[in-house]
């Protein structure tokens, strides 16, 4: 659920900017000093304006501050984590002339917020991140858009440094995850198609795929949500035997478990609370298929014994690829209580 906008401001001068800024977002709230607030399910009175960033931080809401920077600065400053958890601020002068996007400018949307927001007072976005002014592509940005997972967010940096410094970034995108939005950015790039090759010359480079590896620090690893496990298991079976099993075979086979888009099985096995926990954990969804539906899809490694207690002669490995709509990339591993199969999405 998306969280509302905290508008705060200080003098009656911002209180009536502020409303008009909420009338133009929607789904906002004031939070006003107590004197200026209005009886209004759309507006909260505060006592310290304290309050409101400890709010905005604790409860991860959007905050649009329409008040002296310095002000801001200073309130904020103990809540500070990082680029990756802290909410987005933007900075508003009571004219309603510019809009400055202060935290969280890419990840957290405030670049975008401030835009929206000068647009709406009729002022100017004031957008300060060195991609942004010089054109070039914010991958903290992208990824989430295109629905890859950053892996390791560190190491953003390192790239949008090389690329402002006009150094060389090498690419290994097999699937072409990243094409379209990087055709309006040519020659930034160096294109590989060789992984052991691309990770052989030093310097910074991105990877798009399930593929694991020994990474240097310099590789920004995006992951495509790509890949559905198939499980079976005996009844009873605890979620963690099977996270345990699911783990020791991803990193086995080489595969990233940030590229699990989810787990599938038989409806006789859709309310296993082992699968059901498992799913929970990883933030996945379990699929689950009728015995009818999963009979015919043919399994490299038919089981006699699911065929006699289930009507299949297949469960992890029909079930994984019936869900992904593609092949198996990890046939069936079985260990005491649970089989696993790993196919990847068409």
């Amino acid at each position: 659920m998306e969280q509302s906008i905290i508008i705060a401001a200080l003098t009656p001068k911002g209180a009536a900017l502020a409303r008009r800024l909420r009338e133009g977002l929607g789904n906002a709230i004031c939070r006003l000093p107590r004197r200026f607030a209005q009886n209004r399910p759309e507006e909260a009175p505060f006592d310290r304006v304290a309050e409101v960033f400890q709010e905005a931080f604790f409860h991860q809401h959007p905050l649009v501050c329409i008040m002296a920077a310095g002000i801001v600065v200073r309130g904020i400053a103990p809540y500070l984590q990082s680029k990756g958890t802290d909410p987005l601020v933007v900075v508003v002068d009571e004219a309603g002339k510019f809009a400055v996007s202060l935290l969280s400018g890419h990840l957290g949307g405030a670049n975008d917020l401030a835009r929206r927001v000068a647009l709406i007072l009729g002022g100017q976005a004031v957008i300060t991140t060195a991609t942004d002014v010089n054109d070039l592509p914010a991958l903290d940005v992208l990824a989430p858009r295109l629905g890859l997972v950053m892996e390791n967010l560190d190491a953003v940096r390192d790239i949008h440094m090389a690329l402002l410094e006009g150094e060389p970034v090498r690419l290994v995108d097999q699937e072409g995850c990243l094409t379209e939005a990087l055709q309006q950015h040519p020659g930034l790039f160096a294109r590989e198609r060789d992984l052991a090759a691309a990770l052989g010359v030093p310097g910074p480079g991105v990877y798009v795929g399930y593929k694991e590896t020994n990474w240097p620090p310099a590789w920004l690893r995006l992951r495509p949500r790509v890949l559905v496990a198939g499980l079976g298991c005996h009844q009873g079976t605890p979620a963690e035997e099977v996270l345990n099993f699911l783990r020791q075979i991803f990193k086995r086979e080489g595969l990233s478990l940030r590229s699990l888009k989810a787990l599938a099985t038989i409806e006789a096995r859709k309310d296993a609370p082992g699968l059901k926990a498992a799913a929970r954990e990883l933030g996945v969804d379990l699929l689950w298929f009728s015995a009818d539906s999963l009979k015919n899809i043919e399994a490299p490694n038919p089981s006699p014994a699911a065929a006699r207690h289930l009507g299949v002669a297949s469960v992890c490995e029909a079930a994984a690829m019936k869900a992904a709509g593609g092949p198996l990339i990890v046939t069936k591993c079985k260990s005491a209580n649970v089989t696993l199969a790993v196919a990847r999405a068409a």
